[in-house]
């Protein structure tokens, strides 16, 4: 793995060619849409590289209502994307377990439950995992950023709300509520070498992951974490670094679902277009409502924050035609790496 993360020329080009083969040949030359909500910025966390963290009070804060959750589900299956991903800066508090709760109710009946629904939002509780699985929701993303202990605790505050063992728990707690399991690390941080992204690579197959989403690390002028940006390594190595990553663990865990994060396109116009040439399958097109995406800043320079959903749409149909592969719509695209291991469970 160390060797592959450094070839370059011919050798960079048959790493490339072999994960798009394995691709195409397990799962097809297609891509999954998952309609990307960004249900509030409003977060309990103060990671140390986010810029929704607890702490930037140069942040405006928002939650989106009811109703304008349940239009954007709405726009989604009106437009067969086939899934959606429900995500939230993290809170544990009961009214906002419950109103996940009535969102996943009112989508599952407004879409006759034929809408998937995937849930991006933090640590929680093992019974609220249980009862948003109850509820209809079947994929949860939780990204450890990091499987290193100790760069964990570098970019996070040293306090029991962010703690690495909390982290392992929560992974397990959700495969035990019966979701798939998703999970992803940034590229590129301070503090971590090559061989922290091989030791990534080797967590995430230890877990069995159903799906991850890997993008590289962009700072963020309002987080502690950017008083390192003169150490960072370039973007442009940052992103080649992840392109890497990316066609290794589809070559180390064949079935699996991969994304092609947004982070890659807020460095490369076409990064995550190339992310799917090399063997992703998932793409999260953001159906935010316009007037909220600026708010929900992760990074710096976030792309398609000026978009209608619409326009995204179109835009990205074309996009993949154009790299030779197609959107398969109206489906779920469950990873066949979860429904075998079901199949063989039962």
């Amino acid at each position: 793995m160390l060797y592959l993360l450094q070839v370059q020329g011919e050798e960079r080009s048959l790493l490339f060619e072999t994960s798009k083969a394995i691709r195409d040949n397990l799962l097809g030359n297609q891509v999954f849409l998952r309609g990307l909500i960004e249900y509030s910025n409003v977060c309990q966390k103060d990671c140390l590289y986010c810029g929704i963290r607890k702490s930037n009070n140069n942040q405006q804060r928002y939650m989106l209502n009811k109703k304008e959750v349940i239009e954007c589900a709405k726009f989604a299956y009106e437009n067969k994307y086939g899934s959606i991903v429900i995500q939230s800066g993290e809170r544990q508090d009961a009214l906002f377990i419950a109103k996940i709760t009535a969102f996943i109710k009112e989508i599952k009946k407004m879409s006759k439950s034929e809408l998937g629904i995937t849930l991006s939002l933090g640590e929680q509780k093992p019974e609220a995992y249980r009862e948003w699985f109850e509820a209809g929701a079947h994929r949860y993303l939780l990204r450890i950023e990091s499987s290193n202990a100790e760069i964990y605790s570098k970019i996070h505050p040293q306090n029991q709300l962010h703690d690495f063992e909390k982290r392992i728990q929560a992974l397990h707690d959700i495969r035990k509520a019966g979701f798939q399991l998703g999970t992803g690390v940034m590229i590129g941080l301070p503090f971590q070498t090559l061989e922290h992204l091989a030791d990534d690579l080797l967590f995430l197959q230890r877990i069995d992951v159903d799906m991850v989403g890997m993008g590289p690390y962009i700072e963020h002028k309002d987080t502690p974490l950017y008083s390192y940006k003169d150490q960072l390594l370039p973007r442009k190595e940052r992103l080649e670094l992840t392109f890497k990553m990316i066609a290794i663990l589809r070559i180390m865990m064949k079935n699996i679902n991969i994304a092609a994060t947004t982070a890659l396109q807020a460095i490369d116009p076409m990064g995550r277009e190339k992310a799917i040439k090399i063997g992703a399958n998932v793409i999260m097109p953001n159906i935010t409502p316009g007037s909220f995406r600026k708010s929900y800043k992760l990074y710096e320079d976030k792309p398609c924050t000026d978009e209608a959903p619409g326009e995204c749409t179109e835009c990205l149909d074309a996009r993949i035609q154009m790299i030779g592969s197609k959107i398969s719509y109206n489906q779920w695209g469950d990873a066949p790496h979860f429904t075998n291991k079901t199949i063989t469970l039962n």
